[in-house]
């Protein structure tokens, strides 16, 4: 199929590669001149596992290009996928002003045209969204209903920040939310070979099963988290409680995210959390639980930050920026307040993150930090011995293979503060282990 992908970030960059690698032919399309040029060139503008070798093999191989301009895109393609961003509004509500923005393009460039074409959104957006908002827009900018040939539908994705690529073709599932089965029918087509079930689901449904997820998935790590605190102080091991029970894997759904560690952070969870929090408090609905994840996830930040600061370490290497291993990603990290807060308090502060690089940071990753850590520029390395260099305290938010490597490599005693919860790094006998963020 030839395929428009509009927003380069990373799902639209995941997506772009992945069917160009299953054969079809396809268009990026991008508002910052640097993506594109980027992309053209066969370099990926985001950090991610298998990204970069898949993509420069797609624009070597000629199934991938990328373009600024949307007209041409629209011209050459029969469908078009939807990845651009839907931030929080101030409010927590869902921004939506992107989704609009380029629902508006597309729909312009269709105007007099006979061509069908299909839309399809991946991205995150409340029920509604799109039956509400986007199709009467589409409709109006276009001047064409699916009985003459543009229709659209919901492909939300489950992709995982780190192993996209694999999650790309293993998926748990592929839902497709299309009032037409003619319109699944097309859409299914770019998952043939695809591991996992496809699933013809109403639009309503396809978009509310990403926000039930995301939900979840937080849940689970501030329960664990939270728990962890709990049982810590009524002197049991929060590890092994957690093991034994995650051996219930028949009542207790899955293990997925339950493991006691730092806070969570991303571009997903936090902002979904926010949005059902909106809409349930526009609906009149109590939703204490889900009131209640994001003051969990903070308190167990501030555990954090007051753990490293109750060290009275004045040099301390900070390993881990982005918001979790395998991706370049700062948006809402935990590592950033993390790092602000020690700053603020005197702390002679280092950062490793070889995935984090200064001239490769774009759109809303070079945002978020230019607003949340201007001088992060002074302080990060991708140098492990350079960061641990006379550091009084390590605190370890991730650590690759490198940093590990030279950890066990240096003569001790190392002082370590374990917030994400590898355990074995507290079996190095050159390693003074201090402990874990609850307790």
């Amino acid at each position: 199929m030839k395929i428009s992908v509009f927003g380069m970030g990373y799902v639209g960059c995941v997506s772009a590669a992945c069917l160009a690698d299953a054969g079809h032919q396809v268009i990026g399309v991008d508002p910052v001149a640097k993506k594109v040029d980027q992309i053209n060139r066969g370099e990926s503008p985001v950090s991610e596992t298998k990204l970069p070798e898949m993509l420069r093999i797609a624009v070597d191989s000629g199934k991938l290009k990328a373009t600024q301009d949307h007209k041409r895109a629209i011209a050459e393609t029969e469908l078009s996928l939807i990845a651009v961003g839907t931030p929080s509004e101030p409010d927590g509500s869902l921004m939506v002003r992107y989704l609009e923005s380029v629902t508006r393009q597309i729909g312009e460039a269709l105007q007099g045209s006979t061509k069908p074409h299909i839309l399809v959104y991946r991205s995150t957006m409340l029920p509604g969204t799109l039956n509400n908002i986007i199709k009467p827009l589409l409709a109006e900018s276009s001047g064409r209903t699916p009985e003459n040939g543009v229709d659209l539908c919901n492909n939300p994705e489950f992709l995982r920040e780190g192993s996209s690529v694999d999650d790309f073709f293993n998926p748990p599932f592929t839902l497709i939310g299309a009032d037409r089965t003619e319109t699944f029918q097309q859409v299914a087509r770019l998952y043939l070979g695809v591991n996992g079930p496809t699933h013809h689901t109403s639009i309503a449904t396809a978009e509310s099963v990403k926000y039930m997820c995301n939900a979840f998935h937080a849940l689970k790590i501030a329960f664990a988290n939270e728990t962890a605190a709990v049982l810590h102080k009524a002197g049991a091991d929060p590890r092994q409680a957690v093991e034994l029970f995650l051996q219930d894997d028949k009542l207790n759904i899955s293990t997925a995210y339950l493991r006691p560690g730092f806070a969570f952070g991303g571009s997903c969870l936090p902002k979904d959390l926010r949005a059902l929090s909106a809409v349930a408090d526009k609906g009149g609905v109590d939703v204490p639980l889900i009131n209640g994840i994001l003051a969990s996830n903070q308190a167990h930040m501030e555990r954090a930050i007051e753990a490293v600061l109750a060290s009275g370490a004045k040099r301390v290497a900070l390993s881990g920026l982005s918001f979790k291993p395998g991706t370049d990603d700062l948006r809402e990290s935990p590592s950033i307040p993390l790092a602000n807060r020690l700053v603020e308090a005197g702390v002679e502060l280092s950062i490793y993150d070889p995935r984090v690089r200064m001239e490769q940071l774009v759109g809303a990753n070079l945002a978020f930090l230019k607003k949340k850590m201007p001088d992060l520029s002074e302080r990060l390395t991708d140098d492990p011995a350079k960061a641990l260099l006379g550091a009084e305290l390590v605190v370890m938010a991730h650590a690759d293979a490198a940093m590990r490597q030279q950890l066990f490599a240096m003569p001790g005693p190392v002082k370590l503060l374990d917030l994400a919860g590898y355990a074995d790094l507290a079996q190095k006998s050159n390693i003074e282990y201090q402990g874990l963020c609850w307790e």
